[in-house]
């Protein structure tokens, strides 16, 4: 197992480009297989769960290509329904998987996937879509046993997402390009990495309306392969703003999608961040910190993503003020901060879902442990910013989401190693 050795106490200065959106690459990869011909994806990062997503298919017996950030899909030697157990229980995304599968087989097995626990996130959404589709299952050994026997057939069928499942309304748009007379599902997701699906099936040859709205209109028909680039990751842009933030650096960031931010520049700019935007960077300055809002709350996008509430905790740290940080979607997403209190953070748990912070607070250095991506990079960055040195272990769950995370933030200035 690997730990960062990271010593706090040094600004973040120069440029960074982002790497390419992990949660769509993960969704990406697996609808390549729905074509009849290779798929070449380009600005793929190098991360562990890529890594994955990639023995998976091989797996299933697709042929891939995967070197310097560009990926190719050639699925025309697909030959099994089943991926292997063992590799869906270490990646979340797996279960998209079956959606694909479905297309091409009308039958699959879904292992309950893992990734990082951070909370109860069941699978009854997805199924709820599936069988409103035609899609039967049956749970044996632990395993779901899933067959699609009879699709919807009429134009217009419509189908309502229990909830706004980003992961959910993936697998459905995957589905419906399958669906004679295509269907419309309502209560969809609108995050960034739904909507580059959406680009890469119509691309393909698909037909979907909507994308970036809760309403979408869906039919397909047989899809080609294409060449797609990856979105920039619009997370780890959120998570190197608040990095230079708390450290009182001056970064520019390269690759930057402005709309992908609207609601994270508004919470950064109540924390008194100042920055400027241009068409595709933006430019963070050294700040004077001060909370001019009480309340900040995670929300289904467009509003502040879930994934960026654990770094904005460690920003609230560093900023004069005491502010409520309430994520309500996962119960367990809170659990991390027991790590600042113990460098001296001023935090109160109010319960599973918020926490209050009282700052700003002399965060002093400690043995870390990464507890998930987002929770594992909160630590580092609150140890770039505390007294002393900081070990922190459990570094692979880090990079499951952030490329190269030690040396892109080193080349910022960061004091940060790798060892063994």
């Amino acid at each position: 197992m690997a730990k960062f050795i990271v010593t706090g106490g040094r600004k973040l200065e120069g440029e960074i480009k982002l790497s390419g959106n992990k949660n769509s690459a993960l969704k990406l990869i697996p609808a390549a297989l729905l074509a009849s011909s290779p798929t070449t994806l380009i600005n793929v990062p190098a991360i562990s769960d890529i890594k994955v997503m990639v023995e998976l298919l091989k797996g299933l017996g697709a042929k891939v290509d995967y070197r310097n950030h560009t990926l190719t899909v050639d699925p025309s030697g697909l030959n099994s329904f089943t991926p292997n157990p063992n590799l869906c229980a270490r990646i979340r995304a797996s279960v998209v998987l079956a959606a694909p599968l479905l297309v091409r087989f009308g039958k699959t097995v879904v292992t309950p996937p893992g990734g990082d626990q951070i909370g109860d996130r069941f699978l009854d959404t997805h199924f709820a879509m599936m069988q409103k589709m035609g899609v039967e299952m049956e749970r044996k050994n632990g395993q779901f046993l899933l067959a699609w026997k009879k699709k919807p057939l009429a134009h217009g069928a419509n189908i309502f997402l229990e909830e706004a499942s980003v992961t959910a309304t993936e697998m459905a748009l995957m589905l419906g390009t399958a669906i004679k007379g295509g269907i419309t599902l309502e209560n969809a997701a609108a995050e960034p990495h739904v909507v580059d699906l959406g680009h890469l099936l119509n691309k393909m040859g698909a037909k979907i309306k909507g994308l970036g709205g809760n309403i979408l209109s869906i039919a397909g028909g047989k899809l080609a392969g294409v060449e797609h680039k990856v979105i920039p990751d619009h997370i780890e842009g959120g998570t190197l703003m608040i990095a230079s933030a708390i450290t009182g650096g001056h970064i520019k960031i390269n690759d930057f999608v402005p709309v992908h931010y609207r609601m994270t520049l508004i919470n950064l700019a109540d924390m008194g961040v100042k920055y400027r935007v241009a068409k595709d960077t933006i430019e963070v300055f050294p700040s004077k910190l001060i909370a001019g809002k009480k309340k900040f709350k995670a929300q289904p996008w467009p509003g502040f993503p879930t994934d960026l509430m654990s770094p904005f905790i460690v920003l609230a740290t560093q900023t004069e003020g005491t502010v409520l940080c309430h994520d309500w979607m996962y119960e367990w997403r809170m659990f991390f901060v027991d790590d600042l209190i113990g460098m001296g953070a001023n935090i109160l748990i109010a319960d599973p879902h918020r926490v209050i912070v009282s700052g700003p607070t002399k965060l002093l250095a400690d043995r870390l442990f990464c507890k998930d991506i987002r929770a594992g990079i909160s630590v580092i960055l609150a140890a770039m910013v505390a007294k002393g040195t900081s070990e922190i272990n459990n570094i692979e769950a880090v990079e499951r989401g952030y490329e190269n995370i030690e040396g892109r933030l080193r080349e910022l200035g960061a004091d940060i190693k790798r060892a063994n």
